[in-house]
């Protein structure tokens, strides 16, 4: 069992751009375009390194997007940075017509996913990044959980020949991974084996569902935890396998429960073992402003009131 400590907090921004300075070293074709955010989306950690490989497209995300294609078409591999709620929201006819129609190799990133945006409120939180993008033809998606997944996600994405899209949160995250983990990101990780309860999760929820399993085991619940860092395509028999060993499934996202991990998991388990889901997230609302710790616990994320839900929900059962 993976123990959480809080008060080591790393940025996964700031690994996301290591990440990317690291595969621009490693491959030369790789570029990055970003919308005037360097600072915020940490693509300005790949500038330093390689400014003659790096364009900012300015408050111009459909020009950005297109642009990339156009780098894409002679060889290059594009990686496009912005707020997650303008990479796939403001730009997402560009995305879709631009990018997955015709099935071209750029990577979209979406930084500050989710309502862990905080003091920027509702119009910047995006909660429905990840259903725009896993609703799209050939285009595959990616959430992680701490730095060293994002680090292999960006790894990833440079090597799949094809759209990909990466979530990235605004605020720093403990680890989740012991180090050396060897990532397998087409697949679940199983974090921890129980017999009560499967709970799927990724990205930031992914350590409070770990402390709260730990909360849950002092009262006698026994939580399986499965982590999906790829959404789409997804890892049905993960999914399956547990649902089977528990009778009983709870999703877990920094995300509208419409759309994203809470409702692939509902589509696989509908038309393969149907059992009782139920999904936790945000409730079809828009965010709103406030710090990491008040909206996570207005929004029950948190791993106390996530722990506090599953055990009604257990009750209830």
């Amino acid at each position: 069992m993976i123990t959480i400590n809080k008060k080591e907090r790393k940025s996964i921004r700031s690994a996301f751009g290591n990440a990317l300075a690291e595969v621009g070293r490693e491959n030369p074709n790789v570029v990055v375009l970003d919308s005037d955010l360097a600072g915020s989306t940490q693509t300005k950690l790949f500038a330093n390194e390689f400014p003659d490989r790096w364009f900012d497209c300015g408050i111009a995300e459909a020009d950005m997007t297109t642009t990339a294609v156009g780098l894409s078409t002679v060889g290059k591999i594009p990686f496009i940075a912005s707020f997650a709620v303008f990479a796939t929201g403001r730009n997402y006819d560009q995305v879709r017509n631009g990018i997955c129609y015709a099935n071209f190799n750029v990577k979209v990133v979406g930084t500050h996913g989710g309502i862990t945006v905080c003091e920027d409120g509702a119009t910047h939180q995006s909660l429905e990044d990840v259903s725009l993008m896993r609703g799209l033809p050939n285009m595959q998606v990616l959430v992680p959980s701490d730095c060293a997944e994002m680090n292999a996600a960006v790894k990833y994405a440079a090597k799949h020949v094809g759209p990909v899209y990466i979530r990235v949160p605004r605020t720093n995250v403990p680890d989740v991974f012991e180090a050396g983990h060897e990532f397998d990101l087409t697949k679940a990780a199983i974090l921890k084996e129980g017999k009560d309860v499967t709970i799927v999760t990724n990205g930031e929820t992914t350590a409070e569902v770990i402390e709260a399993s730990e909360i849950l085991k002092e009262q006698g619940i026994d939580v399986e935890i499965v982590h999906l860092p790829m959404v789409k395509p997804i890892d049905s028999k993960s999914i399956i396998d547990s649902a089977k060993k528990t009778n009983y499934v709870i999703t877990v996202e920094n995300h509208s429960v419409i759309g994203g991990v809470g409702s692939a998991v509902c589509e696989v388990l509908a038309e393969n073992y149907p059992v009782k889901v139920h999904r936790l997230g945000i409730q079809d609302t828009f965010g709103q402003s406030g710090d990491f710790d008040n909206l996570m616990k207005y929004y029950r994320l948190n791993s106390t009131e996530l722990a506090e839900d599953i055990k009604k929900l257990m009750e209830e059962k």
